[in-house]
């Protein structure tokens, strides 16, 4: 049965889908609402009635590593389990528990020190607690720890066998394993009524040496930021969908609220947090599974952007609900709870944005290479060989001529044209073209057109124009936007009327890219004005030195004129140049095989991107709230970079990625813009005049021109309608017609 994207999860294999799919059969079974309200009413967090049947779904142990006797499935498989679990707002000890098994697993490089709390957390006989803050000091005599002071809000010590806190010994800050009988443990009233905290008290406790644990406390805030941010991004889920599928029931005006633009765009969003969240905790989870040098790094970007963004999603849950969203009886506001207690135990927004902004300023790097699997390394050693012979060819032009015929520009589609690669090969090929140092030709609209006219043009289109195209002998631009149908392109008026051995068009196109310089234009015009506006339209292609063709060049708020307006004065197409059916142009223009591509990249590398900032930036003194908002722009552009991958990893697993793909470019558009705009803002005076020996970079013109990009290629308002009912099944404007 096809889902919709927001229900797919954390995951980008069929194995996490079915493991997802899984822990939500479980949790629909057994987490009642019942009995989730009636721990509501009996405010008793320490009773669990179906704490054996979760224990007997064998999850405690996913993400501890075989050789400590987990099932080494890692932290990206526990954050998969974590995400329909928060989606059913279990209560009890779970997360705290794989939280505290998590930091023992990572601090046992002498595991005998821990095996027994280890294996009981595992297999459910022991329940944990990690205090992630606390003001506890020890002091050390005769080899005896004795520690004193106190810590709050700590999730799940109420019940915990085994409780972790961080003590200052010797001015370090270091993590503890404690015996729940040595501290004072003391119940708290939390925001959270579904589960209970307490505050930890211990005077002149004394712990020998070896409970001290090998692990930084870096490392056990991004184990943190990776447990509690999958819980928080189930609760997203449950917003998300609750919130849709409300919007899509409740009738007002008579009306679905989800077809009013307002409600539309605000689950929209909500849709594109979710999908950022999973990203980043995705990212994060994977790096701690390989625990590469930027884990922490990758960890502390999903613990800024994640728990404000649950927050956030709650909030507009309650809102899409009106009213009854507001009522004890609906479970908005325990979700609202929930994610208030999961923000408030990873730190305040400062903390958070600082972090990540000074692993940004450190010079570390979060890599984007892609883990591919197995059979890559079967098809790449081909594909160097036969790039190697290209990349041999000194003639700048032969090698243009090499690059098109062997199908290199454009892999995906069929050959003779492209390689018919499939998304495994389309990802080596684009790998080994950088490795290779090729400079690949842009085809600009060029491969728009040949993306319509491999799969609808004849015999004579696609050797006549894809061929040279493919080569880069041949510039197009594309003729579809009108003065009253940009947007809403099927509201066109450009008439193309039949005559002897060809059509006669008259009207006017504008924001047509480089058409002063175009050799070939894809047009659409509409041949049978009576049929319905996505119907009676035709593709046609058009050599621009055609008579009656006026191209006017648009000058743009940067000076220059990329854009124009044409203007078709009975301009005359020959049968020859439609391409497909007549009267089907809709049809054409819509299906170009993207659909086969993969997505490689969501930043519009034009604009100001991450490496703008960051050489902006870099070694400049930056005021505190300067750094707080790097520290975001660089979380932002890390989600960008990440929802990427994860289209290509979802592309090679079979996954539909369409609605995925325009979340990435909607978060993608906005980048630039907020990146310039940081720019020019801290540079005061510098940003808006040239002020000699000041480092720009470009600022202002990028300012001014990445205005264009939450307009062109679909507006963020018509992305968001795009995304609100294609990824979220909201019904369509009542006006629209198909």
């Amino acid at each position: 049965m096809a889902r919709n994207s927001y229900e797919l999860g954390v995951g980008v294999s069929e194995d996490h889908l079915a493991l997802a799919d899984s822990v939500a059969g479980f949790v629909e079974r057994t987490i009642t609402s019942e009995i989730v309200r009636a721990a509501v009413e009996s405010r008793d967090s320490d009773k669990v009635p179906y704490w054996d049947a979760l224990v007997g779904q064998d999850l405690l142990s996913l993400h501890i590593g075989e050789d400590l006797g987990g099932q080494g499935a890692g932290l990206v498989t526990l954050a998969v389990a974590l995400e329909p679990l928060g989606r059913g707002l279990h209560t009890g000890p779970f997360v705290s528990t794989v939280l505290a098994s998590a930091v023992l697993a990572q601090a046992a490089i002498a595991p005998f020190r821990f095996d027994t709390q280890l294996a009981g957390l595992a297999d459910g006989s022991l329940t944990g607690a990690v205090a992630l803050t606390s003001k506890l000091t020890a002091v050390s005599r005769d080899g005896i720890l004795v520690v004193d002071g106190t810590a709050d809000g700590v999730l799940g010590a109420l019940s915990a066998d085994v409780i972790i806190a961080p003590v200052l010994i010797d001015g370090t800050q270091r993590w503890v394993a404690f015996d729940p009988v040595d501290l004072t443990v003391t119940v708290q009233e939390s925001i959270d009524v579904l589960r209970g905290t307490a505050a930890l008290q211990a005077n002149s406790v004394e712990i020998s040496a070896d409970r001290v644990l090998d692990v930084s406390s870096e490392r056990v805030r991004s184990l943190a930021a990776v447990v509690l941010g999958a819980e928080a991004v189930g609760v997203m889920s449950w917003c998300v969908a609750t919130a849709s599928e409300y919007a899509k029931t409740r009738v007002q005006f008579g009306r679905p609220i989800g077809q009013f633009q307002g409600v539309k765009h605000k689950c929209a969003q909500m849709g594109i947090a979710l999908e950022k969240a999973r990203a980043v905790l995705w990212d994060a989870a994977s790096a701690l599974d390989r625990d590469d040098d930027t884990a922490d790094y990758a960890a502390s970007i999903a613990a800024l952007i994640i728990p404000d963004a649950a927050v956030q999603v709650v909030q507009e849950c309650i809102q899409v609900h009106g009213g009854i969203g507001f009522t004890w009886e609906h479970d908005a506001h325990l979700y609202y709870r929930r994610a208030l207690a999961l923000r408030g135990q990873l730190g305040t927004r400062d903390i958070r944005a600082e972090a990540v902004a000074d692993y940004a300023l450190s010079g570390l790097t979060l890599s984007s290479e892609l883990e591919l699997p197995a059979e890559a390394e079967n098809i790449r050693a081909a594909i160097r060989s036969e790039l190697a012979e290209i990349a041999a060819i000194d003639d700048e032009d032969d090698q243009l001529i090499a690059l098109g015929d062997g199908g290199w520009n454009l892999p995906h589609l069929p050959r003779p044209y492209g390689r018919s690669a499939a998304p495994l090969e389309q990802v080596v090929i684009a790998q080994e073209i950088k490795a290779s140092g090729i400079q690949m030709p842009q085809l600009l609209m060029g491969t728009w057109a040949v993306g319509a006219i491999v799969p609808h043009g004849d015999d004579r289109q696609k050797q006549e124009l894809v061929v040279p195209t493919l080569r880069g002998e041949l510039v197009w631009c594309q003729l579809f936007s009108e003065p009253g149908a940009g947007s809403d392109l099927a509201s066109l008026t450009t008439k193309a009327t039949k005559v002897d051995g060809g059509w006669r068009v008259t009207g006017q196109k504008i924001w047509t890219t480089v058409a002063q310089f175009s050799d070939w234009a894809m047009l659409i015009a509409r041949t049978s004005p009576d049929k319905p506006k996505h119907e009676g339209i035709t593709y046609f292609v058009l050599d621009m030195t055609t008579p009656g063709i006026t191209v006017r060049p648009l000058r743009e708020m940067t000076g220059s004129a990329l854009f124009n307006e044409v203007f078709l004065d009975d301009v005359f197409i020959p049968d020859e140049n439609v391409v497909g059916e007549v009267d089907q142009g809709w049809h054409v223009a819509r299906t170009t095989l993207a659909g086969e591509r993969v997505a490689l990249s969501q930043k519009m590398e034009a604009y100001a991107t991450d490496t703008d900032l960051l050489r902006f930036a870099t070694d400049r003194d930056l005021s505190p709230v300067a750094r707080y908002h790097l520290g975001e722009l660089m979380a932002e552009s890390r989600a960008v970079d990440v929802i990427g991958s994860r289209v290509v990893l979802k592309q090679l697993s079979g996954i539909d990625v369409s609605t995925t793909s325009s979340v990435g470019k909607l978060l993608g558009m906005a980048l630039g813009q907020a990146i310039s705009e940081y720019v020019v803002a801290e540079l005061g005076t510098a940003g808006v005049v040239s002020v000699p020996g000041e480092r720009s970079d470009h600022a202002m013109e990028q300012l001014i021109a990445g205005r264009a990009t939450t307009i062109y290629g679909g507006t963020t308002e018509v992305q968001l309608n795009v995304i609100g009912e294609r990824m979220l099944g909201l019904p369509r404007d009542a006006t629209a017609t198909t």
